[in-house]
């Protein structure tokens, strides 16, 4: 999920938009061997309000039940014998025959920030073919969902804080946003000052390590999807042999500042948004949103100068502002299933009703039809303020809007302005990018979508060179979305359970249509 004003690394979670998902428990705090602990699966409880809300987890086709547990990591990795925290797990165990288990498969969706105790069961049934020999596993991060959450606004100030105007156009106006994003990271200081210190992705890398180790998996198989290809790369630096088999699907490249992120994003969304103007416009029925591309284009531009100076009725009595919409239109863009929303939701906005694109932006900032958030954005802006050590100001971003206006008209300043989303941040950030060398390693698969608007494609050669020689295997996927797994596309899915299941490793540049 992204921090608000700015769509950063987000998570696969953010494409599932009207659907509700699920959840498990957490606490603990004990001197102990943490290695030894044994866990306590238990029939999953519904999702708390940190996660999202909704009901307990369906049972699998043919009728598995999902398991949940809390397994205990230290608060402070520099100090392991210390208080400990409870993370939330989740698993299906494996279908198959025993002789054939190969171990757990852990899955991290991204955000980061986002819930994977809620997140694995929405799409459980897509990963049935691997769950022939691994039992599926995922976890709320530490910060995240139930494991000892980060909490900064309640529902109230929160939704004050989505209407607020992200992209300033005049002095007065850049002085509110900095107030405004001053007011919410203090209150996450208030609320948060004991785990804020202690969520960066190295932290929840150790505690993978960890949880390699109480499932009794002597390696360790993962899938990590956006922000969890970081996760997941940090992992293989820090612990290179024992990677198991891993997948990183999705892929954030390591090499950029959060500046270079951004823009990066900025054109990533701008190619979503050309290819989504493209195929509305091409098809046999006519356009309902334009007449050709650029007519497309135009209109929407159109429409979010006008809800600058006059916003619509959203969701009341919310108002669908310019950045509302920006944020709606951004979130559709996640996945080609949603491009019918996006034309439907312009459709209603021209005709003077914003509830589509206010649903799809409170799918966005992780708010349910009763108005209660999850604490993805707060885990989101914790996590990131923690891993980048970069702090941008107000006069440095206006000498940079140019630069992403030229990116993207539509979402560089929206882009832009996000990046002082850290500014008056109460923990200082760990690197510039992180380090995900890992010499020793056994081969990581790694796959690219040629369309994806939040990690664009040239991130995923980007990660193949940072792992290093003979560690990442590129895959690319010339597909629209973000993700390539979870497009259902025969020889992505192929090429993926080939080496999860069977390991073998798939040729490198491997061209998926």
């Amino acid at each position: 999920m992204p921090k608000p004003s700015r769509i950063r690394v987000t998570a696969l979670t953010t494409a599932l938009v009207l659907f509700v998902l699920t959840g498990c428990s957490g606490g603990g705090s004990e001197n102990q061997d943490l290695t030894a602990q044994k866990l306590d699966w238990k029939a999953c409880p519904a999702p708390d309000e940190a996660e999202g809300g909704g009901d307990s987890p369906s049972p699998l086709p043919g009728g598995a039940s999902w398991q949940c547990a809390t397994m205990k990591a230290p608060l402070d990795w520099s100090k392991p014998k210390g208080a400990t925290i409870g993370l939330a797990l989740i698993r299906a165990k494996a279908s198959g025959a025993p002789d054939r288990r190969i171990g757990s498969l852990v899955f991290n969706f991204g955000g980061p920030g986002g819930s994977g105790v809620t997140t694995l069961p929405a799409f459980g049934a897509d990963y049935a073919a691997l769950r022939t020999r691994y039992d599926l596993v995922s976890f709320d991060p530490r910060g995240v969902g139930r494991s000892d959450p980060v909490e900064c606004e309640n529902d109230a100030q929160l939704d004050d804080y989505f209407q607020q105007d992200a992209t300033p156009d005049t002095s007065a106006e850049r002085t509110q946003l900095m107030k405004r994003t001053q007011q919410f990271n203090a209150a996450c200081e208030k609320n948060s000052k004991t785990i804020l210190p202690h969520v960066p992705t190295t932290d929840a890398a150790r505690d993978m390590d960890l949880m390699r180790q109480v499932l009794g998996d002597r390696q360790l198989h993962y899938f990590g999807i956006s922000y969890g290809t970081e996760l997941g790369g940090v992992y293989a630096h820090l612990f290179p042999k024992n990677v198991g088999r891993a997948v990183f699907d999705a892929v954030v490249d390591p090499t950029q500042n959060p500046e270079q992120s951004s823009l990066g994003q900025a054109k990533g969304f701008q190619l979503a948004l050309d290819n989504f103007a493209e195929d509305c416009t091409s098809k046999k029925t006519p356009c309902p949103i334009g007449d050709t591309p650029q007519d497309v284009k135009d209109r929407i531009a159109k429409l979010l100068v006008d809800l600058d100076r006059k916003p619509i009725p959203g969701i009341l009595p919310r108002m669908l502002t310019q950045t509302a919409a920006t944020n709606g239109i951004a979130q559709s863009l996640y996945s080609k299933d949603f491009w019918e929303y996006l034309t439907e939701g312009l459709e209603e906005a021209y005709d003077g009703d914003g509830k589509i694109l206010m649903l799809l932006s409170d799918s966005m900032n992780g708010r349910n039809q009763n108005g209660e958030y999850s604490n993805i954005t707060a885990a989101n802006i914790a996590i990131n303020c923690a891993d980048e050590k970069p702090r941008y100001t107000a006069d440095y971003v206006q000498q940079k809007l140019p630069e992403f206006r030229a990116a993207s008209p539509l979402f560089g300043d929206y882009l832009a302005w996000g990046m002082v989303s850290c500014t008056d941040w109460a923990v200082p950030g760990a690197a510039d990018h992180p380090d995900v060398s890992a010499p020793g390693s056994a081969p990581i698969l790694v796959v690219g979508n040629t369309g994806d608007p939040a990690t664009p494609y040239e991130g995923a050669k980007k990660m193949v060179e940072a792992l290093g020689q003979g560690i990442g295997v590129e895959l690319t996927y010339k597909g629209q979305g973000h993700g390539a797994y979870d497009s259902k596309n025969k020889c992505v899915q192929g090429a993926v359970n080939g080496y999860l299941l069977e390991g073998t490793v798939p040729r490198a540049g491997t061209v998926c249509t």
